[in-house]
């Protein structure tokens, strides 16, 4: 029995979001589909870029909950609240392309699953996007992907 190749176990139908689309609606799109990262495309719908939940992880010092202390059942905040406040708009209107990862680890479709596991294993990551033949975004492979073709 032959060893099961990309194109056999990845998703085709691939969620994917603009490098021009919010954080805001990042954060939207995976909360929405109960996924934990997307290939971004550009306007031609190639791959340029992923984004994931760690991506969204603040790495802004301005962007921090403000400090309090309570004192008798009253709460004072040590720095502003309507900084924070302005931080954070600011921040959900900043664009996919300024926090995600440019450099995609990718596979091709006839790049066997056995190989596909190791690159996973081998970069920390838990989605490889797949490409065709001309370079274009065909499918994504999961590391539960990986688990469901073991069985």
């Amino acid at each position: 029995m032959s060893e099961l190749l990309a194109k056999n176990i990845m998703t085709k139908k691939v969620i994917t979001i603009n490098k021009n689309a919010s954080v805001e609606k990042l954060s939207e799109l995976l909360l929405k589909n109960k996924i934990s990262g997307v290939p971004v495309v550009d306007d031609d719908g190639k791959l340029v870029g992923v984004a994931t939940e760690g991506d969204l992880i603040v790495k802004d010092s301005d962007l921090h909950f403000p400090r309090y202390f309570k004192l008798l059942d009253s709460i004072i905040y040590l720095e502003s609240l309507n900084k924070f406040k302005s931080n954070l708009k600011k921040y959900l209107g900043t664009k996919v392309e300024d926090i995600m990862t440019a450099k995609v680890i990718t596979v091709r479709e006839n790049t066997l699953v056995s190989e596909v596991a190791n690159i996973m294993i081998r970069n920390n990551v838990n989605r490889v996007p797949v490409l065709n033949s001309k370079g274009d975004l065909a499918g994504i492979i999961t590391r539960a992907d990986i688990v469901k073709s073991m069985v």
